[in-house]
Parts: structure tokens; C-alpha cells; sequence
């Protein structure tokens, strides 16, 4: 049964239908007259809408983070399943995953329909916001999900086709007002899609119009949101709920504690992405030594981003067996040197927009189109880290929930969006993904699986690598 409405006669004056008829009651503070056609309610609406895309992104980057390889999930505060890539429609961060982005979705149709049109100070920069936030919610049902509707209760999309709709709104953001972030979204749109010519072409315009540009999610430390990708990974402190790969050390963590009333930021769209599809679009035409020359470039800007020095002294790197996980200066991770930071002598630097361990020795190395890509998704990994990109880039999708298959007459078990995407050649080692070896005390360290080199070597599998 689809819909089981359960009526309990507490005053036997009240009808079922006045029980659940939630309609008939006004608040005047909240009715829908005391936001349509009032002055500047359009910027007053577009900060909600803020405000409820640091809600997406809060849910999407740490599952995302949790499913990819980049972290173990050393406790149990977070998602359990999604470590080992156990996508469920039972789990309720998937649904929550999915509200979310309705919501987000909801409020960008309601702003374009209603808000902006009544309100006599909407501005055409404000209705630009709109659209981006649309094509957001469209970008981010496509690159996570299998399949998700648009509307409610109707049929849903696949993957490709809420990358489509992505891309039309983004472009008539950016047709109105040519911001940067705008014309990149757009062009990771394209880019997932393996349109390669269409998202080089934004990637190239994105950076035309801004060479170092960042857009971000902010977050309320004191009334809420938190970023909770920072509680994870600094501020619950000795708990380690999520440990980086050995490979990942000096880059965590991203997110740490800014002051009583401020959290950092995610910063969800930046130059260096647009530097990434230029690359792999390169490397796909055989321009080696173009290539070679954008991964330069990348490198200054990436050095150009700075860091930001912190206390991680309490770090364990696991509360249940201390020192269990390299944490010293002298550990070489897959023979390779500088990787890991020894936390317990005093602060450590962290980059918190970008970092990378590319040098311009590895860029000048490159001799064939399997080094590049090998360097280019090395570096993806790198800059992208807690920004729940790796799991896109691995071409994992999330499912329908179990509320959606219970709610949307359309969605029946076995069909469209109810089975998740996980390549074959990392379903074979789900299990692996963020295991290491390691002796405590020892200066070696080495991960069982090598993704990176694993995505390069099913570069024609149609689930990753879109150029190839």
C-alpha cells in the first residue's frame, strides 16, 4: 500500500479529516502573503536558499566522503553502511540526501514563480541566483544518484537527463549574469555527461572570466548550520571518526575550527576544477604537452591558496588503538616521502581550499597518456578531498530511498534508481578501498588498493573517466 494515513480518535468531537487537515491553520507570521509581493522579499528568500544549500551540501559531501576511498569511518557517529559501499534504500541518510535537495529544488521553482516576479525590487541578478540554484539541485541529482525525479511524484530522471536539465538552467544563469561559478557548474555538467568539447569550453570561459575564483556554503558555529564534514574530522576531536588514506595525510584536515561563531566554509566550485577538465580534454586529444603546461599552471594556483596552521595535537589517529595509523614525518607511503605530518610535535599547516603533492619533476616526467591521467586522478583526489567529489569520480550512484519507492506511484522495486551503480572493478574490491598496512613505530606504510591507477586502467568502462 502506498499511502497508510492512521487516524487516532483522541476527542471523539474531531473528525479524521480535522486531524490531518493541516491546511486550515494560519499562522500570519508564515502565510505565503507575508513573503509574495512584499519589498525585497526575493533577497530575503534567496538566504534561505543559501542557508538550505549548506543543508545539501552538509548531507552530500560526508556520505560521499564515507563511500569514496578517501576516509575510513573509524567510528560509529556516522553512516556504517557506506563505507563498504552497502547503498540501501533503508538508509535514512539517503533519504535525507534526497529531501534536501527537494527542498532545494522546491524553493528555486517558488522563488522564479512567485517570489522574485511580486516583489518590486527583484533584481535580474537575484533571478540568477534562482536559476543557479535550480541547476544545482539538477547538477547534484545527477552526479549522485542513479535516478531522481524532478517533481514530486512523478516519473523519475536518470542521471543524464538531470544533467541536462542542469545544464539549462546554468546556462540561463549565466546568460543573465556571467559569473564564473555559473559557467563552470555548467561545464562540470557537460563533463559528466562526456561531452568534451561543450565542457572544455566552459571550463576555458569560467577561467576567462576569473582565473582564481571560489564560490562556498557558509555555516553558523553559534545558530546553525554547522559544517559537519568539520566536526568529523576535527572538532569531535580524539574521537578520529574518519581517517584519510596515508596517501591523504597532509591534507587533513580540510575543515577545522574557525571561532565560537563562525565554521569554515566548503567551497564547492573553484578554478582548479576547471583546470582538471581542461586537462583530461588534453590528454584525451593527445595533446600531451598542453597538458603538461595546464598541470603547471594548476600547480600555482594551487600553491597560490595557502594554508591555514592548526593545533592537531590531540589527533590519535584512532581513539581504540593509538599510533596505529601513521602519524610521523618519516613515514614513506607507496614510496613516496612527505605525505604524512607529525601531528604530536606542534602545529601543522593544512591547505583548506587546495592542495596537492604534484610537482613540477612529476608533470616533467609525463611520457604517455597513462602517466597523465594516472597524475591527473591522483590530483582530482587531492584537490577535491572532503568536498564529496571522489565517490562522482569513482562512478558511484546513490539510490532511490525507501520513502520514494513507497510515495512515487512510478517507482516499484527492481525499477529505475532502486539499484545502485558500482563499477565491477570496485564492487570486486569494496572491502579494500581505504585498507592500509602498516606496523606502529615503522617508517612504510603502503594502501592495499591503488584507485587511481585502478580508474586509468578501466579508462573505458562508460561508469568513469567521461573523455575516455
Amino acid at each position: 500500500m502506498k499511502n497508510l494515513i492512521i487516524c487516532l480518535f483522541v476527542f471523539s468531537a474531531l473528525s479524521c479529516g480535522d486531524l490531518t487537515d493541516f491546511t486550515t491553520v494560519t499562522n500570519p507570521n508564515l502565510s505565503e502573503e507575508s513573503v509574495v509581493g512584499q519589498p525585497n522579499s526575493s533577497s530575503i528568500w534567496l538566504s534561505g536558499m543559501e542557508r538550505q544549500l549548506s543543508i545539501v551540501l552538509n548531507e552530500l559531501v560526508i556520505n560521499a566522503e564515507i563511500a569514496s576511498d578517501n576516509y575510513n569511518n573509524d567510528q560509529t557517529f556516522y553512516n556504517q553502511f557506506l563505507d563498504n559501499l552497502d547503498i540501501n534504500k533503508e538508509d535514512d541518510d539517503i533519504a535525507d540526501i534526497q529531501f534536501a535537495i527537494h527542498r532545494l529544488r522546491a524553493m528555486s521553482t517558488f522563488g522564479l514563480e512567485e517570489v522574485g516576479p511580486g516583489d518590486p525590487n527583484y533584481s535580474p541578478e537575484t533571478e540568477a541566483e534562482y536559476l543557479f540554484m535550480s541547476g544545482l539541485t539538477s547538477l547534484f541529482s545527477g552526479m549522485y544518484f542513479v535516478a531522481l525525479s524532478s517533481v514530486p511524484g512523478e516519473t523519475v530522471k536518470t542521471a543524464d537527463e538531470n544533467l541536462a536539465d542542469a545544464v539549462v538552467s546554468l546556462s540561463s544563469a549565466a546568460a543573465i549574469n556571467p559569473k564564473p561559478e555559473y559557467i563552470l557548474a555548467e561545464a562540470r555538467a557537460h563533463y559528466l555527461r562526456g561531452h568534451k568539447d561543450s565542457a572544455m569550453e566552459k571550463a576555458q570561459a569560467a577561467l576567462d572570466a576569473s582565473p582564481d575564483f571560489l564560490r562556498f556554503t557558509s555555516y553558523d558555529q553559534a545558530e546553525g548550520p554547522v559544517n559537519v564534514m568539520e566536526n568529523a574530522l576535527y572538532q569531535r576531536g580524539t574521537f578520529d571518526d574518519l581517517q584519510p588514506l596515508p596517501t591523504l595525510d597532509f591534507l587533513d584536515p580540510k575543515y577545522s575550527f574557525l571561532s565560537a561563531s563562525t565554521d569554515p566554509p566548503v567551497h564547492f566550485l573553484k578554478a582548479e576544477e576547471a583546470h582538471l577538465i581542461l586537462l583530461e580534454g588534453m590528454i584525451a586529444n593527445g595533446e600531451l604537452d598542453a597538458a603538461q603546461a595546464k598541470m603547471t599552471d594548476l600547480i600555482a594556483l594551487v600553491e597560490g591558496r595557502g594554508t591555514r596552521t592548526i593545533d592537531d595535537s590531540i589527533e590519535g589517529r584512532t581513539e581504540f588503538a593509538p599510533k596505529s595509523r601513521p602519524d610521523s614525518t618519516c613515514v614513506v607511503v607507496n614510496g613516496r616521502e612527505g605525505l604524512v605530518l607529525s601531528r604530536d610535535e606542534g602545529d601543522v599547516a593544512i591547505p583548506n581550499i587546495s592542495g596537492t603533492s604534484l610537482t613540477q619533476a612529476d608533470v616533467d616526467g609525463i611520457s604517455s597518456e597513462t602517466e597523465a591521467l594516472y597524475l591527473l586522478y591522483r590530483t582530482r583526489q587531492e584537490i577535491f578531498i572532503a568536498e564529496g567529489i571522489r565517490m562522482v569520480d569513482m562512478g558511484v550512484k546513490l539510490i532511490l530511498s525507501e520513502e520514494e519507492e513507497l510515495l512515487n506511484e512510478n517507482v516499484t522495486e527492481g525499477s529505475l534508481g532502486t539499484t545502485p551503480q558500482i563499477p565491477g572493478f570496485i564492487d570486486a574490491v569494496k572491502d579494500q578501498l581505504d585498507e592500509i598496512t602498516y606496523t606502529p613505530g615503522e617508517c612504510t606504510a603502503s594502501t592495499t588498493i591503488d584507485l587511481n591507477q585502478l580508474l586509468v586502467d578501466n579508462r573505458s568502462n562508460a561508469m568513469v573517466l567521461p573523455f575516455h
